[in-house]
């Protein structure tokens, strides 16, 4: 696999994949929506990776779309938008494993996309989410209007799209758009050694968890209450649920495989 514009680096059991193209912000071209959907996939492959940092390389997360690209693989924008970015959105969405977005600086137009689809996420005191399509007379895409009216709520959500402003991390925050805000040089830090500790966690618990709330978002409370007491049975007994119970019994932390 050769990826050019989306690195892997292992910490142990966690992954951090940075966007790879600092020279334009990591702003998307072709390339690096097949690249990033790669390295999703190779990452839930790897059964020693359990937790998975997203950061952007140099001064931004993501700029968005490359506006300069002169890319030809997609006949318009909706195809861009379904067959390029989708995938790997919703490669994030359906991970198996806890996903961090770690953002630095511009998280803006689709680059905002991928950071608000990533399960956690830290932000570094100067960075900002950035929604600028009607100064330019488009819309939010990449599920931003999903993304925002799902956590925010529509008037917030709406405010946010069609005003174009920048919103600071301590707003994100406030918003509860992101978890945690930290200083910039300790972002990469504060990320990783979040995701190491949730590595050490539950694959099973995390995962289905997500599974779950994921669904919560478009689903009935009795839905989702029958989904509750169907996964429970399954994993009362299981491997992890005993040796969790042990431990606790035993005053010690768990193990788990």
């Amino acid at each position: 696999m050769t990826l050019e514009t989306v690195s892997i680096k292992n910490h142990g059991n966690v992954a951090l994949i940075t966007f790879n193209r600092p020279e334009v912000r990591n702003a998307f071209n072709a390339k690096m929506t097949d690249d990033i959907l790669d390295a999703l996939v190779s990452v839930k492959e790897d059964q020693n990776i359990r937790a998975i940092v997203l950061t952007g390389e140099g001064l931004s997360f993501s700029a968005g779309a490359d506006l300069s690209s002169r890319d030809n693989k997609w006949a318009d924008t909706e195809e861009a938008l379904v067959k390029g970015y989708l995938p790997s959105l919703k490669e994030i969405m359906e991970m198996p494993k806890p996903i961090i977005s770690a953002v630095n600086g511009a998280a803006a137009g689709i680059g905002s996309a991928y950071a608000m689809a990533c399960d956690l996420t830290v932000m570094s005191e100067d960075a900002y989410i950035l929604q600028a399509f009607s100064n330019i007379g488009l819309i939010p895409d990449g599920g931003a209007n999903w993304f925002l009216t799902n956590t925010v709520g529509y008037k917030l959500a709406y405010q946010i799209a069609i005003e174009g402003e920048r919103i600071s991390a301590s707003r994100c925050l406030e918003l509860g758009l992101v978890n945690k805000v930290v200083p910039s040089d300790s972002l990469l830090d504060e990320a990783l050694s979040w995701a190491e500790r949730l590595s050490s966690r539950s694959s099973q618990s995390l995962k289905l968890t997500k599974q779950i709330m994921r669904k919560a978002l478009d689903s009935s409370y009795e839905d989702i209450y029958d989904l509750e007491a169907k996964t429970q049975n399954t994993l009362i007994g299981s491997e992890d649920n005993i040796e969790g119970v042990s431990a606790f019994m035993e005053k010690r932390k768990p193990n788990f495989k």
